[in-house]
């Protein structure tokens, strides 16, 4: 698809997008490049071919113009050529010994009268030349405003202003004749240009429009084909396709031209098949053709009830046609079927470092988390003893701080034992003091213990010392 029509062009006529500044370097943006691979070669001037290809609107167009000023130009150079009405600027996409060979493919007559190359492009003209292709989308809007309000069964596909502006060329598409003259007092008047109409089919609309086929490429009209064959529905039977409109289309509403590419292909394949094959006699019954592999070269058949298909290869076939035609049937498709040779595959090394996915990460990862809770649970089980024997030396010094406070305080001491037992296992039953509690328990039978030794004792005392009561 050529610049023009690109999307990312700037005002000034080079795309932004593209490095080589619209020169189309690359060939990307040139429908009709060609490379010149004799360029940099010195010619001497006593040989040098005075004809050279031209290009215009980067590759839409081309031509063939001769040299007859003898002007020093180079191919990649940007020429004013001589037109029926003014000039037009153009680029030389060839130069030399390949345009002999380029007319050739054309079948272009080199004693012709050619358009002659008028001198090299100044700055005006080019600047000339972008202001007209700046102007090429507005007018074509306001060509299909004035078409429609004339009522013509038309349609304006494009517009071309020629590099001088004194000639624009309004192309369009039309199922029949139109009869446009009062259409063209109209351009006349409103753009003050020479006007010319040229009908192009719907494919050429495609190629100028450009676009992406089904196959994710560019359109071969818009990038490298410039002649239309006829593509016809046998195309698409020969190659075994079905014939569905929708997919065998392509943008234009014709049948896509890719599928004449490999036709030639299918039909030199197809020489080897036996034909007024579609029918075969056997014992068992008559076995009709469902489908052909081109390219293995295998028929498959099948009977009446359709259960089971029977490929064939080509010989097989022709020998069943054979005994059809003297009057004999084979017993069964089913022991002339082709079956294909089974290959013993070796042993071979896989890469599976590339087909590693998340679950045999996340089970690695519970694995070790269940590791680590196992190498977790006897070391808490180590820890609990010493905590227990920690507790077991910190009771004595408990108990013995409490004897000393109830040595001090012996009023504390009937306190304590006034208690009720009952709130005492309350406190016990409580699940969540049960550790404290049995603690406090502890101490306080050894405070009772202390308790009833110091009133033995006084006991003891007292029967000793009667005189004291």
């Amino acid at each position: 698809m050529s610049c023009a029509g690109c999307s990312v062009g700037t005002n000034s006529g080079i795309p932004s997008g593209c490095k080589s500044n619209g020169h189309c370097a690359t060939g990307g943006c040139n429908k009709l490049n060609t490379y010149d691979w004799l360029r940099f070669l010195p010619v001497p001037s006593g040989q040098q071919f005075n004809i050279h290809e031209i290009s215009f609107k980067n590759g839409i167009r081309k031509g063939f113009y001769s040299n007859k000023n003898k002007i020093d130009v180079m191919t990649g150079d940007m020429v004013c050529v001589e037109t029926e009405s003014g000039f037009d600027v153009g680029r030389i996409s060839l130069s030399g010994e390949l345009v002999k060979l380029q007319m050739k493919k054309r079948k272009v007559n080199a004693d012709m009268q050619f358009m002659s190359i008028l001198r090299k492009s100044t700055d005006a003209d080019l600047e000339r030349m972008m202001e007209g292709r700046a102007m090429e989308g507005a007018t074509m809007l306001k060509a299909r405003t004035y078409a429609k309000e004339l009522k013509l069964d038309m349609k304006v596909g494009e517009v071309e202003y020629q590099g001088d502006k004194r000639k624009a060329t309004f192309y369009y598409i039309a199922d029949d004749r139109v009869d446009f003259r009062e259409l063209i007092k109209i351009y006349a008047r409103e753009f003050k240009v020479k006007i010319e109409m040229r009908q192009i089919g719907a494919r050429q609309e495609a190629g100028k429009i450009g676009g992406l086929g089904s196959c994710g490429r560019e359109l071969c009209c818009s990038t490298w084909l410039t002649d239309f064959k006829s593509v016809g529905t046998n195309a698409a039977r020969y190659q075994n396709l079905s014939i569905n409109q929708s997919k065998l289309s392509g943008q234009c509403g014709r049948l896509k031209c890719c599928l004449n590419y490999e036709l030639d292909t299918y039909m030199d394949a197809l020489q080897d098949f036996p034909r007024d094959a579609d029918w075969l006699q056997t014992e068992f019954g008559n076995a009709r053709l469902v489908k052909t592999d081109i390219f293995k070269k295998l028929m498959v058949y099948e009977y009446g009830d359709g259960a089971k298909q029977y490929p064939l290869t080509i010989a097989k076939v022709k020998d069943i046609k054979q005994m059809n035609q003297e009057g004999k049937k084979p017993e069964h498709l089913e022991g002339l079927k082709y079956e294909p040779e089974t290959v013993v595959k070796e042993a071979e090394f896989v890469n599976v470092i590339e087909q590693v996915s998340l679950k045999t990460i996340e089970r690695a990862g519970q694995k070790k988390r269940q590791s680590n809770q196992q190498n977790r649970n006897p070391n808490q089980q180590n820890r609990n003893p010493n905590q227990q024997n920690r507790s077991q030396q910190a009771r004595p010094e408990n108990q013995q701080n409490s004897n000393r406070d109830n040595n001090r305080n012996p009023d504390n001491k009937q306190e304590g034992d006034r208690r009720n037992p009952n709130t005492d296992n309350r406190e016990n039953n409580r699940p969540n003091n049960r550790p404290n509690n049995n603690r406090n328990n502890n101490n306080r039978n050894n405070n009772n213990r202390n308790n009833n030794r110091d009133n033995n004792t006084n006991n003891n005392t007292n029967n000793d010392n009667p005189t004291d009561k």
